[in-house]
């Protein structure tokens, strides 16, 4: 790890984002394909959200952030930006929906720029990456290192068994309290997620 590429990483991401305006972050896996459920999904997000003058941010690849970024270009009425990073395998090289591109070098400055710039959070499906950011703006926000901001979770069949484990199982060993999944909302219809992320 590099000391420079670390502060060029933080430097890009603030020229790059700070003075965009309204946006949310949507989180999910690369490996969807455009004929499925969640890819079709986050191309209903990403129209929804930019039609309602709130810029999508992706992590700039394939899959659910292809889909996001796609749904936010063709509306046209915000950006639709990618944060990627240069040097990872063929699954992860950027979109074609990205009116703004900032390529970083480490994932960790990535997610950084990912929660620092918007005002709301989406995690459609995706795998371990996927859960990684979830849980870090979670505990960003529930220990008050982070503006208070909305959490959905989008796709009940999906994230329902990882929801009920934190309301019962952590819940009953006291490992977090009910204020903290207070912190989430759990849905499938993009209506109440608009209305979540406008209140």
């Amino acid at each position: 790890m590099n000391i420079s590429h670390i502060i060029e990483d933080f430097k890009k991401a603030e020229k790059g984002l700070s003075n965009n305006g309204k946006s949310v972050t949507i989180f999910g896996s690369s490996r969807f394909k455009k004929d499925s459920f969640y890819y079709k999904k986050a191309i209903e997000l990403g129209k929804r959200l930019s039609d309602n003058g709130y810029n999508v941010i992706t992590g700039g690849s394939s899959g659910i952030m292809e889909a996001s970024n796609r749904g936010a270009k063709e509306s046209g009425k915000s950006k639709s930006i990618g944060i990627h990073i240069d040097n990872l395998p063929n699954e992860e090289k950027k979109n074609i929906y990205l009116d703004k591109d900032i390529e970083l070098h480490y994932f960790f400055t990535r997610k950084v720029a990912l929660i620092n710039y918007s005002s709301a959070y989406i995690i459609l499906a995706g795998g371990f990456g996927t859960l990684d950011e979830f849980f870090e703006v979670l505990n960003l926000i529930r220990t008050k290192n982070h503006k208070a901001s909305p959490i959905i979770l989008f796709g009940v069949d999906y994230w329902s068994k990882l929801y009920d484990f934190m309301k019962t199982t952590m819940i009953e060993y006291e490992t977090i309290n009910q204020n903290d999944l207070e912190l989430i909302s759990l849905c499938d219809n993009i209506d109440e997620v608009i209305e979540i992320i406008k209140g």
